[in-house]
């Protein structure tokens, strides 16, 4: 499947049509998507390093809009489709225990999830059914995919074409490095 995209991404990079398909595939990624979107992001940076920063912006809001999606469905659908819903990305127990945790530690329960290779729509939905602040959710989504698509872009900036390979390479190790950081955070606040 990575090397489809990876295929499909290398035609992409001259179409009228990438920021179209990035937003959608940013969209689709963080409400029913498993793929991580770096694995096209990085290369169209690559190849479009004058635009890189408009990608990024196009990848965030695509997102968000996700987002706000997913958000809505565990707000409205939730307690009618609880265990359907909790099927589809988790198992419930899971989605349960995140839900408990969105009401005390919200914020940082969105952005540490944003930040992690984490399904996202774990957060969305348990922000959404524990009716958290629509507002403090948006904002959490936003700094976390910011950072994520943004540092992307700077990534590329710094080292250009070894942008994707570096990223391969340290993916586990910046995963870890980022999931301890949040880990001292959670336990300090």
């Amino acid at each position: 499947m990575i090397n489809y995209l990876q295929t499909k991404t290398k035609e992409l990079i001259d179409s009228p049509k990438l920021y179209a398909v990035l937003f959608i595939s940013s969209f689709l990624e963080s409400i029913i998507v498993p793929i991580p979107l770096e694995t096209m992001l990085i290369p169209l940076m690559q190849a479009r390093r004058k635009k890189m920063w408009l990608l990024a912006f196009w990848a965030t809001v695509g997102c968000i809009l996700g987002a706000i999606v997913g958000y809505s469905l565990g707000y409205f659908l939730f307690e009618k489709f609880t265990e359907q819903i909790a099927s589809w990305f988790s198992d419930p127990q899971q989605l349960e225990q995140v839900t408990s945790q969105m009401q005390d530690k919200g914020f940082l329960y969105v952005l540490s999830i944003g930040l992690l290779p984490i399904p996202f729509q774990i957060a969305m939905l348990a922000a959404g059914a524990a009716k958290y602040s629509f507002g403090m959710f948006i904002l959490a989504t936003f700094i976390a995919r910011s950072v994520r698509y943004f540092g992307l872009a700077l990534l590329v900036l710094i080292v250009g074409n070894q942008a994707e390979a570096l990223f391969k390479k340290y993916k586990l190790h910046t995963s870890i490095a980022i999931t301890l950081l949040v880990v001292v955070i959670w336990l300090v606040l």
